[in-house]
C-alpha cells in the first residue's frame, strides 16, 4: 500500500468527491424518466349491486321563534287521535258529573270510571294563569324661554317687570281645584288601589256644582253613553285637524318676497317688522289599551265596583292692553276651548251568544288554572307640560325687513301602551272585582300681553297685531267591552263552584256545565283568582303656559321710516290633551255575590278670566312708564338728529338677546 503524502491525498479526495457529485446528478435527471413511468396491470372489474333509493322527507331549515307545542284540543268525535284518548261514549259518575282533569290529576271517582269502561278519555292540556301587570309611568317637560329683544335704532331701554309666574301657578291651582276628584295618591299596593277608586267614587258623590267664573257641565250616572262637547250631547266629535295644523308652511320657491326691482332697476325693500312672541304648542297624548283578562262567565264572590270617570278643565287668562298707534287693524282672531268627552261600550256577547239546540253538546271537559291572592291590572300615568314664554321686547323700523321669533316652542308627551293577555270560558273570583278607569285633563293659560307704542311712534303702513287666536284642547275617550246590564244575583251553582274551588276541589259540575253561556263548547277554561281582580287605568294630562309679553314700538332715532308695516303675534298658542282608554271588562255574563254599583261621571269646565292683572288698561302709558333713554353720550348730536320729530337718543348697537333677527 502505497503512502501519498498529505498534498496527494487531499486531491485524491477532492477529485473522489467531484466523481460523486456528478453521479448524484445524472441520477436526478433520469430519476423522473423511470419513476413516473406508468404501471400496467391487469385487474377484474368489480361487480356493482343496484339498490332503490327514496327520501320522502324534505328537511327544513332552522326557524327561530316556532312554538313546538301540542295543537289545541279538538272534539274527539270529529278530530280522532288515538295518541290522546279512544272512540269510547262519554260517561257520567255516580252524580251525574262529567269527569274533568287538571293538570294530570284526574279525581279518584273519574279515575276509576275511566277505568271500569276500559277506556282513556281525552286530557285537556293545561292553561296559564295571568300574571299581575303594573305600570307607573310619568312623563314631564319644563322649559323657561323668557327672552328680551331690541331691535333697530330707538336708542331705547324697555325696562318692564318681569312676569311673575307666581300668578300663573295660582291659577293653575284654582282651575284643578274644580275637579269632582282630588289629587290621588298613586297606588303601590292591592289596598292602595282599592283606597284610590273607593276615593274617587266618594268625591264624586259629595261634589257640589258651582265655582266662581267656571261653565261647567256635571253628569253622574249609573251609565254615560254619547259624546259631550263642552257639556253639549252631540253626534260627533270634533276633529283636532280642523283647528290645528302640525305641519309648516312651506317656503316660497325663488326670489325673496320681500324684495323686488325697480323699473329704473334698482333694487326695493320691503320695509317692514314681524314679531311672533306665541305660537307654542304644548302636547299630551296618551293611549291605554287593556285587553288582559276577561271571561265568557264571570262569577264574583264578593263586590263589583265599577266606575268611568272623565274630567276635563280649560282656564285661559287673557286679558289684553293694545295701543292704537299701529290703526284698527288689530286682529279680532277669537280664543277656542273644546272639551270633548266619549263614553262608548261594546257587547261582545252578541258576537259569542249561542243556542245551545243548534251547538248541540255542553262541556264534558274542562281545565283550571289558578292565582292565588289578587290580580291586578294597573296603568298609571301622569303627563305635565310646564312652559314660560314671558317675553320682554322694543322694537324700530330701521328700513329693512325684520323678522323676530321668541315663541313657536314645542314640547310633547307621548305614550302608547298596549295589553293583550288571557281568555277564558268562566272566571271566578273568591274576593271582590274594582274596576276604574279615569280620565282627568287640565289646561291653563295666561296670556295677558301688552302692546304698547312709545311716546311720537307713528306709521303709514300696514299693520296688524295678533294677542289671542289660542286653542285650548281636551279630548278623551273610555271604550269598555261589555254590557252595562250584564250584571246579575250570583247562582247558587256558582257559589258552591266557587266555594270548592277555595278548598282545593278540581271538580266542576254538572249544573255549572249546562250554562248556555258555555253550550257547544268541548272544552271549559276556568281562571281562579282567590283574591280580588284589581284592574286601575289612570291618565292624568296637564298643560301650563304662561306667554304674558310686554312688546313696545317705538321710531328709529337716525332716520324714522312712516311707511313700514308691522306685524305683532303674542297669542295663538296650543295647548293640546288627548287620551284614549280601552278596557276589557266581560265577554258576557257578570254573577255578583255580594253588593254591585257602578257609576260613570263627566265633568267638563271653562274657567275664563275677565280681570286684567296689570296696573292700569291703557298700553301706551304702562310702556313709557318703563321705557328710559341711554346715555346721550353714546353717540353726538346731528343736524338731522336735532330736526326729526322724534328727539330720542339712539342705540347703534340694537340688543338683540335671542339672536333671532332677519334683515333684509
Amino acid at each position: 500500500m502505497t503512502m501519498l503524502d498529505k498534498i496527494t491525498e487531499e486531491i485524491a479526495h477532492f477529485i473522489g468527491f467531484f466523481h460523486v457529485s456528478v453521479e448524484d446528478a445524472r441520477f436526478r435527471e433520469t430519476y423522473p424518466e423511470f419513476s413516473f413511468s406508468p404501471v400496467k396491470a391487469e385487474l377484474d372489474p368489480l361487480s356493482v349491486v343496484e339498490t332503490s333509493f327514496s327520501a320522502p322527507y324534505e328537511l327544513l331549515g332552522y326557524e327561530p321563534g316556532v312554538d313546538y307545542r301540542s295543537p289545541a284540543p279538538q272534539p274527539w268525535h270529529l278530530d280522532p287521535q288515538p295518541a290522546r284518548f279512544q272512540d269510547a261514549p262519554p260517561f257520567q259518575d255516580d252524580d251525574g258529573n262529567v269527569p274533568g282533569h287538571t293538570g294530570y290529576d284526574w279525581p279518584e271517582h273519574a279515575a276509576a270510571a275511566a277505568t271500569s269502561h276500559g277506556t282513556t278519555k281525552f286530557v285537556p292540556p293545561e292553561i296559564e294563569p295571568p300574571g299581575s301587570v303594573v305600570n307607573h309611568l310619568n312623563q314631564a317637560i319644563a322649559l323657561a324661554d323668557n327672552d328680551y329683544v331690541g331691535v333697530g335704532g330707538h336708542g331705547l331701554v324697555f325696562s318692564a317687570d318681569p312676569i311673575d309666574n307666581s300668578k300663573l301657578l295660582q291659577g293653575a291651582d284654582a282651575a284643578v281645584s274644580l275637579t269632582p276628584i282630588g289629587d290621588l295618591e298613586r297606588p303601590g299596593s292591592s289596598a292602595e288601589i282599592i283606597t284610590v277608586i273607593k276615593t274617587a267614587v266618594g268625591e264624586v258623590e259629595t261634589t257640589q256644582s258651582g265655582a266662581g267664573d267656571a261653565v261647567q257641565e256635571f253628569i253622574t250616572a249609573e251609565t254615560v253613553e254619547g259624546v259631550y262637547v263642552n257639556g253639549e250631547l252631540v253626534s260627533e266629535a270634533p276633529k283636532l285637524e280642523d283647528y290645528h295644523s302640525f305641519e309648516e308652511e312651506d317656503a316660497e320657491d325663488g326670489p325673496s318676497s320681500n324684495t323686488w326691482t325697480r323699473d329704473d332697476g334698482t333694487v326695493a325693500i320691503d320695509v317692514s317688522v314681524e314679531l311672533e312672541a306665541g305660537g307654542n304648542t304644548l302636547v299630551n297624548d296618551a293611549v291605554l289599551k287593556s285587553y288582559w283578562t276577561g271571561g265568557t262567565v264571570t262569577a264574583v264572590v264578593g263586590d263589583h265596583v265599577e266606575m268611568n270617570a272623565i274630567v276635563q278643565i280649560n282656564a285661559l287668562w287673557d286679558v289684553d292692553a293694545i295701543t292704537s298707534a299701529v290703526g284698527a287693524s288689530t286682529s279680532g282672531d277669537a280664543n277656542e276651548l273644546f272639551n270633548s268627552a266619549t263614553f262608548e261600550r261594546s257587547d261582545a256577547s252578541k258576537e259569542t251568544d249561542t243556542d245551545p239546540a243548534v251547538s248541540g253538546d255542553y262541556p264534558k271537559y274542562w281545565s283550571i288554572t289558578e292565582v292565588k291572592g289578587d290580580l291586578m291590572i294597573l296603568n298609571w300615568l301622569e303627563q305635565f307640560i310646564f312652559m314660560s314664554d314671558n317675553d320682554v321686547g322694543i322694537l324700530s323700523s330701521s328700513g329693512v325687513t325684520t323678522s323676530v321669533v321668541t315663541g313657536d316652542n314645542l314640547g310633547v308627551n307621548h305614550t302608547s301602551i298596549f295589553e293583550l293577555g288571557f281568555a277564558y270560558d268562566l272566571i271566578v273570583v273568591g274576593g271582590s272585582v274594582y274596576d276604574a278607569n279615569i280620565i282627568q285633563q287640565f289646561n291653563v293659560l295666561f296670556d295677558n300681553d301688552v302692546v304698547g307704542a312709545t311716546s311720537g311712534f307713528q306709521t303709514n303702513g300696514k299693520g296688524t297685531i295678533s294677542s289671542s287666536a289660542n286653542l285650548l284642547w281636551n279630548q278623551a275617550h273610555i271604550a269598555n267591552v261589555g254590557h252595562p246590564d250584564r250584571f246579575d244575583v250570583l247562582p247558587q251553582q256558582y257559589l258552591d263552584a266557587a266555594n270548592a274551588l277555595a278548598g282545593g276541589s278540581r271538580n266542576i259540575s254538572h249544573d255549572v256545565l249546562s250554562d248556555d253561556a258555555f253550550a257547544g263548547l268541548e272544552w271549559l277554561r276556568v281562571l281562579h283568582v282567590s283574591g280580588d281582580i284589581l284592574n286601575l287605568q289612570f291618565i292624568k294630562q296637564t298643560n301650563i303656559l304662561g306667554d304674558s309679553d310686554q312688546i313696545a314700538l317705538a321710531m328709529d332715532a337716525i332716520s324714522p321710516h312712516l311707511d313700514a308695516g308691522w306685524s305683532i303675534s303674542t297669542g295663538s298658542n296650543a295647548l293640546l290633551n288627548n287620551a284614549a282608554i280601552v278596557d276589557l271588562d266581560s265577554f258576557g255574563k257578570t254573577y255578583v255575590g255580594g253588593d254591585q254599583y257602578s257609576q260613570e261621571t263627566l265633568f267638563q269646565a271653562e274657567l275664563i278670566s275677565h280681570r286684567p292683572d296689570f296696573a292700569g288698561p291703557d298700553a301706551d302709558a304702562l310702556v313709557n312708564e318703563a321705557v328710559l333713554f341711554l346715555d346721550d353720550s353714546m353717540l353726538e348730536p346731528t343736524d338731522a338728529a336735532a330736526s326729526r320729530p322724534y328727539t330720542a337718543e339712539y342705540d347703534v348697537h340694537p340688543d338683540d338677546g335671542v339672536n333671532s333677527v332677519l334683515g333684509h
